[in-house]
């Protein structure tokens, strides 16, 4: 957790979104390497949570999907 930010995990994956894009533009705008090394942190933070909810819609798409076919096909 960054002290900068706020949690993360209250966002919607929209605002998230367009927060990585915001700060990707400021990190090429900074020549200051402190700011960007701050930045990037940031970054990271919200590209894991992206990540993270993702993995997780897929998991559960996963789980959802139609198993009938997996009894058609025997593989021996």
């Amino acid at each position: 957790m960054h002290p900068l930010v706020d949690d993360c995990t209250k966002l919607k994956d929209s605002e998230l979104e367009s927060r990585v894009q915001e700060l990707s533009k400021k990190y090429w705008m900074a020549h200051n390497p402190g700011v960007q090394h701050q930045i990037s942190t940031i970054l990271e933070m919200y590209q894991d949570e992206l990540r993270s909810r993702r993995a997780k819609m897929w998991d559960q798409q996963y789980q959802k999907r139609d198993k009938g076919l997996d009894d058609l096909i025997k593989v021996s």
